[in-house]
Parts: structure tokens; C-alpha cells; sequence
């Protein structure tokens, strides 16, 4: 049985967290970056608590502006999916183009500062040069509609501004649509600057996430057969067994990487392991994990998120600050 008193609810401050001090935060506070690629970042945020943790992850999700496909202006689709939901999953195709280069359109008109245009032109024919015997895959032309089969409409100066880095789709192998033989989609797509608290479309991670850290305090020596048991209890890798040092080199349970334990407590459901050992975590180091769509780079978004959040506690401070001169006047 797992019993949490209310005042260790991690999602809230405990009493003896109501004094802050900046200095001892100071002293405290670190990031450690554990692995990074242009897709994916782990990172660990220590001496922090959750609602400085939650906020980044809330941020990441739902307030880094991207570009999606807003609008599609359908002139034909003869295929058995429906205008409507053919035009939520070219919304969900993620898009490689900087957001920072275009305007909020809003309820303006569209231009080249604040609209991106794609256009969709695809008809499915059967292969004439296919005959008995060729893979069957060859037989059709265009069945498979794929995210490549979007282009790009440049607009105004936008050749001009993207000649380095044309817009396009992050991937180019993402199935829209199949087709038979007759069938065809055109239609045009304007693509619009947002959010993700907007819509989930405008989102740049498929995910952002964070687990605190696990703690595992053995208390006593588990040694031997049970020792191979207490392992095989957690994630692989997380306990290793030991030969001790001296004249009997006991093998002995040891805590190798407590990072990689999912928390499962299976090792709490055998007898010979009860008051042996705890199963905790750290509520001040936090596990982070940010997955990127491609729109931008993960270690781009954390920056990013890092600077929104910088932004709301500056725009607090400014609000208690106005409140205390009113306050003094």
C-alpha cells in the first residue's frame, strides 16, 4: 500500500516551501543535458519543483508558435474519405519552415508574410506498361497519396526568402490517401502561423514529458540467490550483483543506474524483500524527455520554451511590482 500524506503531494508546495530563497535555488538549480539529436533531447532539471517542471512541459505542448495547414480549399475529391477528414490529416502533416519569418494572420487577409500555399493535384491511372507477372505494387499509378505529393505555391518574396531552405513537409512518406483508378484530389492548402493551445496540429513535439527521479534505498544486504531474484525484479540494468570484496566474496544487490527503473514495486510483492528495501522518488530532479514533429530541433524548442517562461515571470514581476507601488502611494 502506497499512502501519500497531504502535504507530499509533489504537484504542490509543502509548508516548508513557502520561504523561497534565490540564493539557495542558486546554489541548487541545474540542467544536465543527458542525450541530444535533432529530433529528440533528454535532459534532467534538478533542485526545481514540479510547477517549474509542469510549465515547461505546458509550454513545449501548447505555446511555440509553428505553421500548419489551416484552410484547404477542395476543388475535387473523388475519394471514399470525406472532405472534412481529408482535410484534418493534411492539417496534422508537420512542416519544415521557421515561424519566426511570418506574421499571426488573425482575421486579415492573406499574404506572403503571413500564409504558406500548397497545392494538392493527384489522379490515380492504371499502369499501362504493367502486365501478369510484375509486382503488383506497379500495377497503379498514384494509388498512394503521400505528404512528398504536396507543393509548395511560393507567394510574393517568398522564393526569394526560402531560396536557401525551400518550405516543405518534415517527412515525405506520409500516406494521406490510397486511390483507385479515376480517382483524384485537388484542392489547395493555406498554412497559418498558431499555437498548440489552438490546436494540437500547431504542436512542434509528438512528446514532452517528464517522470521524477527513482529512488531505490536498500537497507539491508540482499545477497546471494536472492540477489539474482531482487534484480530480475527491475528494468534490466537497473541492479547488478556483486562480488564483495575479502575472504568469502559474498555476491551482493547493488543499485547500478536507478534512471532506467519504471517504478513497477515488484520487488515490494516478495516476502524476503520486505523492510529491505524503499522505493521512493526525488521530488526536486525531474526526468525530462522532448520529442520533436521536425518543424524545429528539440534543443531549439527547449530554448524556446526556456524564453517563454522567462517571459511570464517577467510579466508577473511586473505586476506585483505595479500593485506594490500602488500599494506604497
Amino acid at each position: 500500500m502506497i499512502v501519500l500524506e497531504s502535504d507530499h503531494v509533489h504537484n504542490h508546495y509543502r509548508p516548508a516551501l513557502q520561504e523561497w530563497d534565490l540564493a539557495e535555488f542558486t546554489k541548487t538549480f541545474r540542467i544536465d543535458i543527458i542525450r541530444v539529436s535533432p529530433m529528440a533531447m533528454e535532459f534532467d532539471v534538478v533542485g526545481t519543483d514540479a510547477p517549474i517542471a509542469n510549465a515547461l512541459r505546458r509550454i513545449l505542448i501548447a505555446e511555440i508558435p509553428t505553421m500548419a495547414i489551416e484552410n484547404v480549399f477542395m476543388t475535387n475529391n473523388t475519394s471514399v474519405i470525406h472532405d472534412e477528414v481529408l482535410a484534418h490529416r493534411l492539417g496534422l502533416i508537420p512542416l519544415k519552415v521557421d515561424p519566426s519569418q511570418f506574421q499571426w494572420k488573425g482575421d486579415a487577409d492573406p499574404t506572403d508574410l503571413n500564409t504558406i500555399v500548397f497545392k494538392l493535384n493527384i489522379r490515380c491511372e492504371a499502369n499501362p506498361e504493367w502486365k501478369e507477372g510484375d509486382p503488383v505494387e506497379n500495377r497503379l499509378i498514384n494509388d498512394r497519396v503521400l505528404s512528398s505529393d504536396l507543393q509548395w505555391e511560393p507567394q510574393g518574396g517568398q522564393a526569394e526568402r526560402f531560396s536557401e531552405s525551400p518550405i516543405k513537409t518534415v517527412h515525405d512518406n506520409i500516406l494521406v490517401a490510397k486511390l483507385r483508378p479515376g480517382q483524384e484530389i485537388i484542392g489547395e492548402l493555406h498554412c497559418e502561423k498558431g499555437i498548440g493551445r489552438d490546436h494540437a496540429k500547431f504542436s512542434p513535439v509528438a512528446t514532452a514529458f517528464y517522470r521524477m527521479m527513482p529512488v531505490i534505498a536498500i537497507k539491508e544486504d540482499i545477497t546471494g540467490a536472492d540477489a539474482d531474484k531482487f534484480a530480475r525484479c527491475f528494468t534490466p540494468g537497473v541492479i547488478e550483483v556483486v562480488k564483495e570484496k575479502g575472504k568469502y566474496r559474498v555476491r551482493k544487490a547493488r543499485v547500478a543506474d536507478a534512471r532506467k527503473c519504471t517504478m513497477s514495486r515488484e520487488a515490494l510483492r516478495h516476502k524476503e524483500f520486505q523492510g529491505k528495501v524503499a522505493l521512493m522518488h526525488d521530488p526536486r530532479h525531474f526526468l525530462f524527455s522532448i520529442e520533436s514533429t521536425g518543424a524545429m530541433t528539440a534543443p531549439e524548442l527547449f530554448l524556446l520554451s526556456i524564453k517563454q517562461l522567462v517571459q511570464k515571470c517577467q510579466v508577473v514581476k511586473t505586476a506585483l511590482d505595479k500593485l506594490t507601488d500602488e500599494a506604497e502611494s
